[in-house]
């Protein structure tokens, strides 16, 4: 649909904080939705209440008038039936939906004129090479047809030939020998093409107008993992392979940057936030790659004046009341300037920040924490700004280990008063590798190894028991957040580890002494 949305919501849950996000995005865009009740034949279904929740929210969000006008279908999706009331017939399947499409939502603009497509999905294929999708405004494109490739501001990216029009029937993209204005096809065959350009005929010299795509706000190198206990875990550990997976990822996805460092020992992956490199990374190590990764970066340029600058975002946050003061406090302190602030409605309240990417993160799992798991946070790119200044960042050191072996539990039990662990009895460790967090700002290199002395003198009295407090668990998103520059996080199938970049205790002294000597010279 390329006017309207399509908001299916479960007749015993209502609509759930995914439904909420999803629904704000239409809204915004000025889509007019259509409610699908699912789900009514459940015993514990209440179409009624959930139909008032969902009124509710759009008036919530600053839905129009036209857009609170929803028609709405009631039905159950496993059985395959829709219906215009909850008495309705189950015997015309799912034409009352099709129909409905039809007659609500209203049919493509088309212009006249010759060739023009805006680029709206991006994809990878293996045989076929970028495919890019979109509608076409105006003319019709077939097969081995020229063609060229407007940027937003009408820059020319490139000039080439359609190898292949995919056409969409049902569920199924089939090839079509010509497409005309107001059809959805996937077009083959450019390399360069991506999402907001304009594909077109060789005579065009205006694009259609465009939003061009949110630049990239986060940096992080991606390297080979070149720690004692490489390749115990990954199948895939190699710096080829780790460079060709990148390089495919940003083949499909227009919001990933990826590049050779200027060491040429590593890959620097750019994206829009921590959580879609969190997730790169994720997939990586699912598919069996062992890699290190360093700290996020943001990306920071300079004005014309030679003045820096950094992003920043708008952050929308819906929170319950009783927990709006935590959210302003820790919003603040990361130099987040409040825009906005009312209720949302059902004790809720709605929140608008502009706040530079980098202080924001690994704030995701701290906001959930802070509001018990209520709070829904959505982040969109602003603009750029003058560098708010020096933000706070991890205020303990760690405990790093001074040996290679696994880790004892009589070891771990005598070094709990020097700061919480972050691994168990029988954990494998090597020199370099962060085991705890230190309860003082330096770090603190100690041995984890270290077993209990056996000695054949007789006592009375029992040994000790050991009890052990329990580990800090670090998860891969909450890992990125937590290190500094100087460290890495060890990503395997497996384990999540974090270390030093430079292992040795020696390196590592000699480069503070001339991190130190350069900072005095400046």
């Amino acid at each position: 649909m390329v006017d309207g949305a399509l908001v299916l919501v479960d007749a015993a849950e209502g609509p759930l904080p995914q439904t909420k996000f999803v629904v704000s995005k239409a809204l915004r865009m000025g889509l007019k939705p259509i409610v699908v009740i699912n789900k009514v034949d459940r015993q514990d279904a209440r179409p009624v209440e959930v139909i008032n929740e969902v009124f509710d929210l759009f008036a919530a969000l600053d839905a129009t008038d036209e857009q609170l006008d929803f028609p709405i279908l009631y039905g159950s999706a496993k059985q395959g039936w829709m219906a215009t009331s909850l008495e309705g017939s189950h015997d015309h399947g799912m034409q009352p939906l099709f129909d409905l499409v039809l007659s609500h939502v209203k049919a493509p603009v088309v212009e006249h004129g010759l060739f023009r497509l805006l680029g709206t999905i991006l994809e990878a294929n293996p045989y076929l090479g970028r495919i890019v999708t979109g509608r076409i405004t105006s003319g019709s494109v077939k097969p081995n047809q020229a063609v060229k490739v407007l940027d937003h501001d009408g820059k020319l990216i490139e000039t080439g030939r359609i190898t292949k029009v995919l056409a969409f029937r049902g569920i199924e993209r089939v090839p079509v020998d010509e497409a005309e204005a107001g059809d959805i096809v996937a077009l083959a065959g450019l390399p360069n093409a991506t999402v907001a350009m304009t594909i077109c005929d060789p005579a065009v010299e205006t694009p259609i107008p465009a939003q061009p795509i949110d630049p990239p706000t986060l940096a992080m190198t991606f390297r080979v993992n070149d720690s004692p206990l490489a390749g115990s875990e990954g199948s895939k550990v190699t710096g080829r392979m780790i460079r060709d997976r990148l390089l495919r990822e940003a083949e499909g996805n227009v919001a990933l940057g990826v590049r050779e460092s200027d060491d040429k020992d590593a890959m620097e992956v750019a994206g829009r936030g921590e959580l879609q490199l969190g997730i790169l990374i994720e997939t990586m190590r699912r598919e069996g790659f062992e890699l290190s990764v360093s700290r996020p970066k943001v990306l920071l340029r300079e004005d014309k004046k030679g003045e820096l600058q950094e992003p920043i975002e708008e952050v929308v946050i819906d929170v319950d009341e009783v927990h709006s003061g935590v959210v302003v406090q820790k919003m603040a302190e990361r130099k987040a300037e409040m825009i906005e602030m009312k209720p949302s409605g059902g004790g809720r309240v709605r929140m608008v920040f502009y706040a530079p990417t980098r202080g924001l993160i690994g704030y995701q799992g701290e906001l959930l924490t802070d509001t018990r798991g209520t709070a829904i946070m959505n982040r969109l790119f602003h603009a750029y700004a003058p560098h708010k200044g020096p933000i706070q960042g991890r205020r303990n050191g760690v405990l790093i280990s001074n040996e290679q072996g696994e880790a004892v539990a009589y070891a771990l039990w005598n070094l709990e008063d020097r700061g919480p662990m972050m691994i168990e009895p029988g954990w494998k460790v090597y020199r370099g590798m962060i085991v705890g967090e230190h309860t003082r700002d330096n770090d603190l290199v100690i041995n984890v190894l270290k077993g209990k002395q056996l000695t054949n003198i007789r006592t009375t009295s029992k040994d000790e028991a050991v009890r052990l407090t329990p580990p800090i668990r670090m998860t891969l998103e909450k890992a990125l957040a937590y290190i500094e520059d100087d460290e890495l996080v060890e990503v395997t199938p497996k384990s999540i580890r974090l270390r030093k970049k430079l292992l040795d205790e020696t390196d590592r002294k000699r480069e503070d002494r001339a991190r130190s000597a350069a900072a005095e010279a400046v």
